[in-house]
Order: structure tokens, then C-alpha cells, then sequence
């Protein structure tokens, strides 16, 4: 059924499952209503796109998560521009569409001028068959135009976005936007998977005026739609939304925004002990790590000139943990901004070190005097012998007041990779409880 289900004139008897299709579509009141209707209800919902909202109750373990990644058979992504509007470059996309023995959606998101489009792109193409579809029309002309589609009667659909969800029409491979810097980033993810729904490549044109200055969050929400096409794009296009509208109120009516008042990782940090205090558990308490080295770790201007770009890879960097995530990021930088420079690599070891060390203990990591010294809570006597016959006659072991163990530094040896080392040996030499 449609949003029918959730109004107070339909009972159910015995209701053991509700599944929600794009869920995205239902709006805060929606679900609030399903809370109240579905109480004791074991409740599944679907989405290619999920908003900033939903998205961070699940990352932040208030809903369980599961992620399809695996594409249908025999699927190409879906080739996508990001373009100033251009009347030559849109008629060659159509009519390589049109000579393939495709079909086009073009979308032009107002009614009261899209007959006036229509026309125009009648006069440009006037072999092509042209049909107009909007919200406005009766149901019978609707379903006539639809029908006409799927039996290729038409080869160009000018309409609005009704075609966003539910729309599978396999020979329709090009979609042309109008102002796509007026959408949201859901919008545009679900409209460029109305294409490419066969084994033949698919094409996606997002355009905006001529010489317009985009805003800040229209360029970002472009960007993504740019950098995000191989399958399986839908939860990365979810969590950059995530990053550019904020998380949300999780108690209020509010789909997006709230967190920036704390900054993001003080939210999930909050949120996480919040959320561990209702199960009656614990929070984990990690301790931080403070690193004081003589190494180039910065990210340079020049290679990412945006400020609010670099504080976001600042925030992404210091969440690396493991050799898994210092991949991901790295690759992420190259396909974004090009090869890293020596200091933003040396950024992200420092972080990965800094994190590796946190969790073995170790409080503070600096170097002076010619040594390093490695403040920690804890020594168990195995990590001490490790280290002695690692450094043999370099190592030294404070246990009053800050414990620290130090280490004097070798001239065959960079600091920074001594520093590697010796926490490597902290880590496996630590004791594990069962």
C-alpha cells in the first residue's frame, strides 16, 4: 500500500512485519506515526538514498544496518557529466541516444513552462517523438504516455520529477537535467538510476545555467554525484549528505542539521555513551594519545585549497585505526584531489600510530634529548623484556609518579620509524585477557 497503511482508518489484526520501500520519501510525522502504530513490530526499511537522519541512527547503533553492494547481472555504472547548460551538447546526447534505438528522459521540473520546452527541443529535433508527462495531468493521460514509452512510441519524455521512484523502463539510457543544482542529492542519485537498468551503458547529464555561481552545497552535492558512480554509490551518496546537511534531531522533527553545534565527532561520541546508558552497559572509555614528533605532517593548501574540505579530512584522518582504513583514505584522496603529498601521508601514520597506541595504553609519545619517551598507564614485565632485548642498552623504565619508558634514538634510525617499532612491540607483547 502507499502512506493509506499508516492513517488511523486502516486496523490491522495480527501485524508481525511492516516492510517501508524507499524511505526516504516519508517524512519525520510519517514515522513517528509508524512508531506509534507499529509498536512491538519488527520493521525493515528499504532505500538507495537514506536521509542524513535515518543514516546516523543506524551508524550510531540505534538501528541495525545492512548494506547491498552487489550489482544486477551484466550492469554498467552509469557515465555521468556535470555541465554548464549547453543546447548543442544536449541535442548530441539525445540523438546518439536516438540512433542507438534508445529512449531519453529529460527532466524540466516546472509545469507551468514545460510545454514551451518540449517545443523547443520539437524544433531542434524534429524527427524525434516528443511526449510531456507532469503531476498535474489526469491519471488516464498518464497512463497513456506510459504506455506509449514502454512501447517506444515516444523517444523523448519531458517531465517533471515524477519519474523519481518506481520507474524501470530499460531502453531509456540518457537522462538530460535541467538547474540540477536545485535538487537534492537523493533526488539526483534516484533520478540517474532511472538510466543504465539494462546491459546497455547509460548516460546522466546534470546541468545548471550558464555562468551561475553555484552555491557552496549545490557544488558539493554535484561533486558527489560526479566522484560517487560505480554501484553500490547510494550509501556514500547518503553519508556525503550526511557530512554536508548534518545528522539531524533523533527526538525532534528535524531531518538534518543539530550536530554542528558540538562538531561531529563530540555528537557520536555523546551519542554512543547515550545510547550505551540506556542498554545499562558500560561505555568504553579509550584513552587518548598525545604525539609530540619531529615529522612534516600537515595537508598543504595546495592541494586541498577549500578550508571546509580540509577540516573534513583533518576529522576523516584522525579516525584512521587500521591499515584497512589508511587504504581507503588514501584512495579516496587520489581519485579527489590527485597523489597525496609526503605530509599528508605522514599525517595519516601519525594518526594510525596515534590510535594503535591509544588503545595499547600509551598516553603521550614524545622525543627530546635525543630519546623517545612512551608515557603509559601500564608495562607488563613480557613488554618490558621485549623491548630490553630489542634496544639493548638504549631503554630505560620510570615507574614513579608518570610512568613512561624511554628510548634512546639511533643515528641508523628514523625517529619516526623507531617510534613504529616500539609500539609494534607494545602490541605484541600486550597481555590479552580471555
Amino acid at each position: 500500500g502507499t502512506h493509506k497503511i499508516i492513517q488511523k482508518s486502516v486496523v490491522f489484526k495480527d501485524l508481525g512485519l511492516a516492510i517501508i520501500d524507499e524511505e526516504q520519501r516519508f517524512g519525520v510525522a510519517h514515522k513517528e506515526k509508524f512508531k506509534e502504530s507499529f509498536t512491538g513490530v519488527d520493521v525493515l526499511m528499504l532505500s538507495a538514498t537514506p536521509i542524513p537522519r535515518t543514516l546516523n541512527m543506524a551508524m550510531s547503533g540505534i538501528r541495525d544496518m545492512s548494506v547491498i553492494e552487489e550489482p544486477p547481472q551484466d550492469r554498467y555504472p552509469v557515465q555521468t557529466y556535470v555541465i554548464e547548460y549547453n543546447m548543442g551538447t544536449v541535442v548530441q546526447a539525445i540523438v546518439r541516444e536516438l540512433r542507438r534505438g534508445g529512449q531519453v528522459y529529460y527532466i524540466h521540473n516546472r509545469v507551468e513552462t514545460i510545454q514551451a520546452c518540449a517545443s523547443r527541443l520539437q524544433e531542434l529535433l524534429p524527427e524525434a517523438r516528443i511526449a510531456v508527462a507532469h503531476g498535474q495531468m489526469s491519471e488516464d493521460d498518464m497512463s497513456d504516455i506510459w504506455e506509449q514509452l514502454v512501447e517506444h512510441d515516444v523517444d523523448i519524455l519531458v517531465c517533471t520529477t515524477i519519474i523519481e521512484t518506481g520507474v524501470d523502463v530499460p531502453n531509456v539510457n540518457t537522462l538530460i537535467i535541467e538547474d540540477s543544482d536545485r535538487f537534492g542529492l537523493s533526488q539526483l542519485y534516484q533520478l540517474r538510476g532511472r538510466v543504465g537498468r539494462s546491459n546497455r551503458r547509460g548516460y546522466a547529464y546534470f546541468t545548471y545555467q550558464r555562468d551561475k555561481v553555484l552555491t557552496e552545497i549545490a557544488t558539493k552535492r554535484l561533486n558527489a554525484m560526479r566522484e560517487f558512480t560505480q554501484f553500490g554509490s547510494g550509501f556514500r551518496i547518503a553519508l556525503r549528505d550526511l557530512e554536508i546537511r548534518g545528522a539531524g534531531s533523533i527526538l525532534g522533527g528535524r531531518q538534518h542539521g543539530h550536530m554542528e553545534a558540538v562538531g561531529y565527532d563530540m555528537y557520536l561520541q555523546l551519542l554512543s555513551e547515550a545510547i550505551s546508558e540506556e542498554k545499562g552497559e558500560q561505555p568504553e572509555k579509550i584513552p587518548e594519545c598525545l604525539v609530540d614528533i619531529q615529522i612534516d605532517a600537515h595537508i598543504p593548501e595546495d592541494y586541498i585549497s577549500s578550508l571546509n574540505q580540509r577540516i573534513d579530512m583533518y576529522r576523516k584522518i584522525m579516525l584512521v585505526n587500521n591499515e584497512q582504513d589508511k587504504s581507503d583514505l588514501i584512495d579516496e584522496l587520489i581519485d579527489r584531489y590527485g597523489d597525496p603529498p609526503k605530509s599528508v601521508v605522514g599525517l595519516i601514520d601519525v594518526s594510525l600510530l596515534r590510535n594503535k597506541a591509544a588503545h595499547l595504553g600509551i598516553t603521550e609519545i614524545s622525543q627530546r634529548n635525543g630519546a623517545m619517551y612512551f608515557y603509559t598507564e601500564y608495562v607488563s614485565t613480557d613488554q618490558i623484556a621485549a623491548l630490553q632485548k630489542a634496544y639493548k642498552g638504549r631503554i630505560a623504565f620510570n615507574g614513579a609518579g608518570k610512568s613512561y619508558v624511554s628510548v634512546k634514538i639511533s643515528p641508523k634510525t628514523l625517529p619516526f620509524d623507531m617510534m613504529i617499532e616500539t609500539v609494534d612491540i607494545f602490541y605484541q607483547h600486550r597481555e590479552i585477557s580471555h
